[in-house]
């Protein structure tokens, strides 16, 4: 299981070998160091953890460094857990590159999307709206919600007004464009969740493996 943590920088177009315009998302991908590896025997499952980007010694706690100190590496700001399937060629400290993505073609791209506040039903689950004429007054209202006499209540999960966005989102299947090992960046194709300047985690797409 190949996964990295990345940062997105933004969008752009390349050409591919037919001349055609491709529009892609630039990902900032590592380096990042193995901290930890978990086993089934001791943690229950199989996983490495990784760090990535420096981090001065004095804005972490003292359990976290503790924690990176064992494993002889410097103050990290990010880490992250990936799944592994049994032992994994790698060893605490080892630095992990955009070059392991090299040979993959398709990657699941998980991040935290914007958060777009408080908002309607309208923009927050694309409703219609009500009618503009003929004494419409509920243009972008959600309508009736209510039950008749029996169960005569609003069932739980219905779409309601409410906070949108800032939530954990994985994209799957984007294609991979181009790999750049010198300037660690990947090059997928569309979009990623997630501002600009944003902590992604990319992994090895699970369904096209």
């Amino acid at each position: 299981m190949k996964g990295l943590i990345g940062k997105k920088l933004g969008m752009t177009s390349v050409y591919d070998e037919s001349g055609a315009a491709v529009p892609v998302t630039v990902i900032e991908a590592g380096p990042c160091v193995v901290v930890q590896q978990k086993n089934s025997d001791k943690e229950g499952y199989c996983a490495i953890q990784l760090g990535y980007e420096d981090q001065k010694e004095q804005r972490m706690n003292k359990p976290a460094m503790g924690h990176l100190k064992k494993a002889g590496v410097s103050a990290k700001r990010i880490l992250r857990e990936f799944r592994v399937e049994g032992a994994e060629e790698v060893s605490v400290g080892d630095e992990i590159t955009a070059g392991a993505f090299e040979e993959v073609n398709y990657v699941d791209v998980v991040a935290t999307g914007k958060g777009r506040g408080c908002q309607g039903v309208v923009k927050r689950y694309g409703f219609a709206g009500g009618r503009a004429s003929h004494g419409g007054g509920w243009l972008r209202r959600p309508g009736s919600i209510g039950m008749c006499e029996f169960p005569g209540r609003v069932f739980k999960g219905k779409k309601m007004p409410g906070q949108m966005g800032d939530k954990r989102v994985t994209t799957q299947n984007l294609k991979v464009i181009q790999v750049r090992p010198d300037e660690n960046l990947i090059l997928v194709k569309g979009s990623v969740p997630g501002a600009n300047g944003g902590i992604v985690m990319i992994r090895e797409a699970l369904k096209k493996k």
